[in-house]
Formats: C-alpha cells, structure tokens, sequence
C-alpha cells in the first residue's frame, strides 16, 4: 500500500490563486482530489483550515497530507493470457490493446494483474500486491511484450537491469506526416502535465527520458518507426513524438486522433505495439530474445496505409520492412543498450 505523502507550499508573489488550484498543482493531484483533502481537513493554510475557494495570500504556508488510497483487494480472474515465455522465475505475456495492466480506480477488474493472480502461480511481492510481479508496465490501447516476475529475486534483478538499460525493449510505431530524416533522438524530461493531471507532458525538472527512432517506410501521410527507448517514462513514446509534432496515429491524448477511417483503425486504438524484447535470464544469464508479430487490427491498418494488402495476412509484416535487422544490439555477453 502506498504511504502517506505530505508536503508544504509557500504562497510566492502571484498571490490570489485558489486554494484548491494551488493544492492540485503542488501536491500533483487533480483539482476534484485536492477539494476533497480541503473539505476533509488534510489541508491547513497557516495551521488553520479553510475552503476550496480561499484566495490565497503572499507568504501564506499550506500543509498537505495526502492519506495513502484504501486498500482493495485483487480478485483473481479467469482471463485468457496469450504467455509467450515462462519458467520458475518469470514470464513474459503479449498484452492485447485494450486491457489494463493494474487494477485503479475505475478498473478493478479485467486488468492483467486480476489475470496473471487468477491463474494460481506464485507472483513475486516486492511491487506491491496490485503490481503482482509487474516489472514494467504497457499502456492501456497499447499491445505486445511485457515481463512478469515470480519471484523477489527475480523481480530486483530485473528491476536493476531494467534501470541500467540493459533490457532492450523496442516498438513499432505509425506517426502522422514525416520526419525531417530517417533518424531521431528525442531526448527530453517527461512528467504530469500541470495542467491536466492526466497528461504527461515534456516538463523541464522531469524525469529524463530519451527515445531513439528509426524510420522504417515513409506512406503517403505517415511514418512506419522502430522506436528504441532508453528509460521507461509513463506515455513516453507517444509525448516524444507529439513534442516534434507528429503524434502516434489513433492517439487521442496526444494529437494523434482522427482520421481513422483513413488508417483503417478500430476506435480507441492507436498505432503503438511493443513487438521486440531482448534481456539477460535474471537466474540462468542465458540471452532471451522474443518478438511479437503485429496483432490482426495493426496489420490491417498497415496494409492500408502502405497500400499493400498483401500485409493483412502477412505472418510478421515486421519483417518486411526490416524492423529486426539493427547492428545497435550489443554482444550477448555483454547485452546493454549502449
């Protein structure tokens, strides 16, 4: 369960601002989350409480306590996985879109983690019962590789390549209009967007995230990528690329919406599939390589946004275009990103 969080404001010169829109942006919570902390006494403004709607003043100090959320349990669920790796110590599973990865408010039910409890294997702690074995996470519309561990050990170790960049993890990502090369770095810190706690958001004093992307074809009006990523940002694919002005297609959030009857995409999809992962086995060091071939809705979208319909029965479309042919991957014995 997460922890209890405070924290203190100082109301700085441009005084007058709303208590509650002062506590969304400071404490990092949404402005419906931060009225609640004031109307249930988790906010003082100078060891006193007072309304939503106060205004504040110059040199005033606000106390936040955020309570950790109520705990839920995790019900296990029957649910289909399509496990392409598994052993002792972990498994991978190929995500389909549309699928939570952990239970939240709003989906404590259906999510992967209700899936991976339901079928009664052990699942390794340290992330926290609702992150059962999580050692990365995909988004919701996103499909394709994800690692799980089953073991404690299994998960740090992980969780330690994962932060030394030694699990390399690739996408396939369709972009709308073209990029100025065949090669892009966008290297650039990701966090909440101030304002809209939804978003993320290219912030100076985030997180630093990088993404390498390789231009695999160039259509009439998008780009076909592989797209490398160096840290693992929430969104951080689909800010990257909206940051430069060409959003992933299908991406609501980010700019990438409409235009789906053009890309031949289902609703609430977006064109964004991690198809290739390459590790180190946590406990045996043996090299694990597995790739997930576009899922039937993608292969159709790129059968029509390259105007090869051959490519919706293709086996792995991917091929075609060379996306697994790269001489960045390093020697097995060494197996790091850079």
């Amino acid at each position: 369960m997460s922890a209890e969080r405070t924290c203190q404001i100082t109301v700085p010169d441009d005084a007058g601002e709303r208590l509650d829109l002062l506590v969304a942006r400071g404490a990092g919570v949404s402005r419906t989350q931060a009225a609640t902390l004031i109307a249930n006494g988790h906010v003082l403004v100078n060891g006193t409480r007072a309304k939503a709607s106060y205004r504040t003043e110059k040199g005033d100090r606000v106390d936040v306590v955020v309570p950790p959320p109520p705990g839920r349990e995790i019900v296990p669920e029957q649910i289909p996985l399509d496990i392409v790796f598994e052993d002792e110590h972990l498994l991978v599973v190929n995500k389909p879109a549309g699928m939570v990865v952990h239970p939240a408010p709003g989906n404590w039910s259906g999510t992967l983690v209700n899936a991976l409890v339901g079928r009664g294997e052990p699942l390794a702690e340290g992330g926290g019962e609702d992150r059962a074995g999580l050692v990365h996470r995909l988004d919701k519309d996103t499909s394709g590789l994800l690692v799980v561990a089953k073991t404690d050990a299994a998960h740090r170790l992980l969780s330690t390549a994962l932060a030394a960049r030694q699990v390399t993890r690739r996408y396939v990502a369709v972009c709308w209009g073209h990029l100025s090369g065949d090669t892009l770095t966008v290297d650039q810190p990701i966090a909440r967007d101030p304002r809209d706690r939804t978003r993320m958001a290219i912030v100076p004093g985030g997180k630093a995230a990088r993404t390498d992307f390789v231009r695999l074809a160039r259509f009439d009006s998008v780009d076909l990528l592989r797209a490398h990523l160096h840290s693992g940002r929430t969104h951080q694919i689909r800010v990257h690329l909206s940051s430069v002005g060409h959003p992933v297609i299908g991406d609501d959030v980010y700019g990438g919406g409409g235009g789906r009857k053009l890309a031949a995409l289902p609703p609430r999809r977006h064109f964004l599939h991690a198809a290739w992962l390459r590790f180190r086995h946590p406990i045996s060091g043996h090299v694990i390589d597995l790739r997930s071939p576009l899922p039937p809705d993608l292969r159709q979208s790129l059968a029509t946004l390259s105007d090869r319909p051959e490519l919706a029965t293709h086996q792995d479309p991917l091929d075609v275009f060379g996306f697994y042919r790269t001489t960045a991957d390093p020697p097995a014995a060494q197996l790091a990103d850079d």
